[in-house]
């Protein structure tokens, strides 16, 4: 297999941390353009829109998609259709819509789509599942607090309409939790807290059972000080199972169990790559259903206003 020439688009912090080092390690792609308003990529050509990029870079076969959801599908749809593969970072979009007619386009133009979920390829994840697989399930817990000032300082496209407030965090448990459950589960009620000067939530409170009435309670919050909180608890008929370190650590009843030792992004580009050769496209949607069944059912309450300063407040 020759290697696959990919332009990524939006060169930002997810790009540099997780995107650039694991296209550098994976021998099937080979980078030869950017395109970004406010960033580059050294030693390859760069632009500040995609439609240059395209227009002198002809040879891309491929494009990694890094910006913000609410931009991701007119690139998407410029990419696939002028014939190339794409991989959309998480959520793969800002509306389900947008992603099934991107998911069709694909089909129609004969190149892969792929929704990344990076939480999905963390390193027990797949040992987790293979234990829900073989026990009754009483109940599940999903626990994902972290602090948003550390970890998206001064983003304001977060707390925009469509930018899922913490959703953006918390969509990642619930592609996990998608993942490893043997069946579906469905949202039953929900609580979203807005502060009065944003657009988006900064903590949800969600009940879910599956068909055989399972609860499934998560909660998250962006508020989180100190230690950071992403863990998953499943009491079963085998005993306690946690998922914890945002699926990285597993243990039942309290013994650790082995992890792989993939990062979750270079799993990711080889999942693209195998798409790619084999001709097919992985698009889930489950995860942004859920987030869209809780901005559907979700009762919304008002708290306090949020500034990246705490001073501010």
């Amino acid at each position: 297999m020759l290697p696959i020439n990919l332009a990524i688009v939006g060169v930002g912090k997810i790009a540099r941390d997780q995107h650039l080092p694991s296209i550098a390690g994976n021998q099937n792609f080979k980078l030869v353009a950017a395109a970004s308003r406010n960033g580059a990529v050294e030693d390859i050509a760069n632009f500040t829109t995609i439609e240059a990029m395209f227009d002198a870079v002809p040879s891309i076969d491929a494009v990694s998609l890094c910006m913000p959801p609410q931009f991701r599908y007119d690139a998407a749809y410029k990419a696939i259709s002028a014939g190339k593969h794409v991989f959309l970072e998480k959520p793969p979009g800002a509306t389900l819509s947008e992603v099934s007619d991107l998911e069709a386009l694909a089909k129609h133009k004969g190149v892969s789509l792929f929704a990344s979920w990076h939480s999905r390829y963390a390193g027990a994840v797949e040992a987790a599942k293979s234990f829900l697989a073989s026990v009754k399930i009483s109940s599940v817990h999903i626990v994902w607090k972290e602090d948003v000032r550390h970890w998206h300082p001064n983003q304001e496209w977060i707390w925009e309409a469509g930018g899922l407030g913490v959703f953006d965090p918390g969509i990642n448990a619930l592609s996990i939790v998608t993942h490893i459950l043997p069946t579906d589960i469905f949202l039953r009620s929900a609580t979203l807290e807005f502060p009065e000067n944003k657009h988006a939530p900064i903590a949800a409170d969600l009940h879910f059972t599956n068909a055989e009435n399972v609860p499934v309670h998560g909660e998250f919050d962006w508020r989180q000080v100190g230690e950071q909180t992403w863990n998953i608890i499943a009491e079963t008929s085998g005993g306690q199972m946690v998922l914890s370190h945002g699926g990285a650590t597993l243990t039942i009843n309290g013994a650790a169990v082995p992890a792989a030792p993939e990062t979750e992004y270079s799993a990711l580009y080889r999942r693209f790559a195998d798409i790619i050769s084999n001709g097919t496209s992985d698009v889930d949607l489950a995860p942004l259903r859920h987030v869209a069944d809780s901005f559907m059912l979700g009762k919304r309450v008002v708290v306090a206003p949020f500034h990246d300063s705490p001073e501010a407040g």
